[in-house]
């Protein structure tokens, strides 16, 4: 399986990232992948934009370096209800929205309390991915999101840092989540949380995962940016893909 998109990545907009977009499209275009998502801290992680960076994503061109630039957020889950930091106005305008947990935000609670908040997540219907969700800092009743996401139309994220020195302990939470996944039939994604371009596409642990649990190709959304962009229009958004690539 080769993994073709990057659904969640920050640029120096974040505050604790150090790499321009055109950086990222850069060297996201030179190790082939096709699509990143341009997903950057939502605006009450501290060092985050403020909300209206966000609303002025859209005098960026879809293609850089001739990679598909998802116009995004990683959106903070604000209360146990799944509330979170961006209003419905600014989320409708974006091409991609992530949900996490981030404890700037929220402190971790009870697994009901955390289990409560990602569902909540979920049933925004402009939330489409649930970031590193095997975070042991806030942990959840897998068979409840897993479900939660097949019955929303929400994709379940492995992210590769949690196999690194963010979210340490996260490896057993991934590997059952994603046996759960495969168990019930949901869809993956696969993100590289880079906080700099020499880390976007950087997926190795997560795709090391997928062939030692033997995750069928089709539950992985990023697998092929074709399945992504429809898996997002099916959602609503307007995602052009394939179009004439203009020069940038």
């Amino acid at each position: 399986m080769k993994l073709l998109v990057d659904t969640h990545c920050h640029t120096l907009a974040s505050g604790h990232a150090y790499s321009t977009i055109k950086e990222m499209a850069d060297y996201a275009s030179q190790i082939g992948m096709k699509i990143i998502g341009m997903t950057d801290h939502g605006p009450s992680l501290p060092g985050a934009p403020h909300i209206y960076h966000f609303g002025n994503l859209r005098v960026l061109p879809e293609y850089i370096s001739g990679v598909r630039i998802l116009k995004g957020v990683e959106a903070n889950m604000m209360d146990y209800d799944g509330g979170l930091d961006m209003p419905e106005k600014f989320l409708s305008k974006l091409e991609l929205v992530i949900a996490g947990f981030h404890d700037g935000c929220l402190a971790p609670g009870s697994v009901e309390e955390n289990t409560s908040a990602v569902i909540g997540a979920m049933k925004n219907p402009w939330v489409d991915i649930i970031a590193h969700p095997g975070n042991p800092q806030f942990p959840i009743n897998i068979e409840q999101i897993v479900a939660c996401a097949i019955e929303t139309g929400t994709l379940i994220e492995i992210n590769n840092s949690s196999f690194g020195n963010a979210r340490k302990g996260s490896e057993g939470n991934c590997r059952d989540i994603v046996l759960e996944a495969k168990k019930k039939g949901a869809l993956l994604t696969t993100g590289s949380d880079s906080h700099i371009c020499f880390h976007v596409g950087k997926l190795d642990k997560v795709l090391s995962l997928f062939e030692d649990v033997g995750i069928p190709e089709e539950l992985v959304i990023s697998s092929h940016p074709q399945k992504l962009v429809d898996f997002l229009n099916k959602k609503g958004r307007n995602i052009n893909y394939g179009m004439t690539i203009p020069v940038v």
